[in-house]
């Protein structure tokens, strides 16, 4: 069975633009493609083998269920709430929440910073009532999910500029487990802040009362989906 770089990638739990780069420096055997690169998962398995990644071979076999990478107060416990943020040092915050999360693989945290800070690297999201749902334009494919929570001293210029007109005040970065479990994690975040939970989400509210929010609005949505499915 071959696999494409993306579903290569989040088997492996990390970025695609590693895959590439193991395939040019580190010899990761492949199949071209009509210009496409191919992964034969056998072939892939002894050369992950041989380089000590054994612990990661284990994600070609099976993936994170669906109903876990979707839960949003874990993600946001790992990213953490973070208080009196002056819009100028968001980059400086959001690259020290990405350092946060669990890799194993050498180099790529530092990709993850690369491209935050690279021109037009985050993209804002506005979505009005002061809050914004900040996240890497570029989709990448970890296997592991994050949020923060941060609220802003001065609103930020962002672009485009919120539906209503109201300036940031605080904002929610997010990074999905994979660029598939992207949309469903925005799905979830914007029905909650929209009709659920986190609608009355307040600055001075604790960081308890924040993090119960959200995993009521977890809660919420499974049981939900838990009905549709009835």
């Amino acid at each position: 069975m071959y696999l494409n770089v993306v579903e290569l990638a989040e088997s492996l739990g990390v970025d695609e633009g590693l895959i590439e780069a193991w395939v040019r420096n580190e010899g990761l055997p492949y199949v071209p493609d009509r210009g496409r690169l191919l992964f034969d998962r056998a072939q892939v398995v002894a050369w992950a083998t041989s380089r000590g990644m054994a612990a990661r071979v284990g994600f070609l076999a099976r993936r994170p269920s669906s109903s876990s990478v979707r839960r949003l107060e874990p993600l946001l416990r790992l990213g953490g709430i973070w208080r009196d943020v002056p819009s100028t040092r968001v980059l400086d915050i959001v690259e020290q929440v990405l350092r946060r999360i669990p890799v194993n693989t050498p180099g790529a945290q530092e990709l993850l910073v690369q491209r935050l800070h690279a021109p037009g690297g985050l993209n804002w999201a506005p979505i009005g009532g002061g809050l914004a749902l900040p996240h890497l334009r570029t989709p990448v494919a970890l296997g592991h999910g994050m949020m923060a929570l941060l609220f802003l001293l001065d609103p930020p210029a962002v672009d485009p500029p919120a539906p209503d007109g109201k300036p940031v005040t605080h904002a929610l970065f997010f990074m999905a487990p994979s660029p598939r479990t992207h949309l469903e994690l925005l799905s979830r975040l914007s029905t909650a802040l929209t009709n659920g939970a986190l609608r009355s989400l307040m600055r001075d509210a604790l960081d308890d009362a924040i993090l119960t929010a959200f995993a009521a609005a977890d809660d919420a949505a499974e049981k939900s989906q838990g009905g549709e499915g009835a």
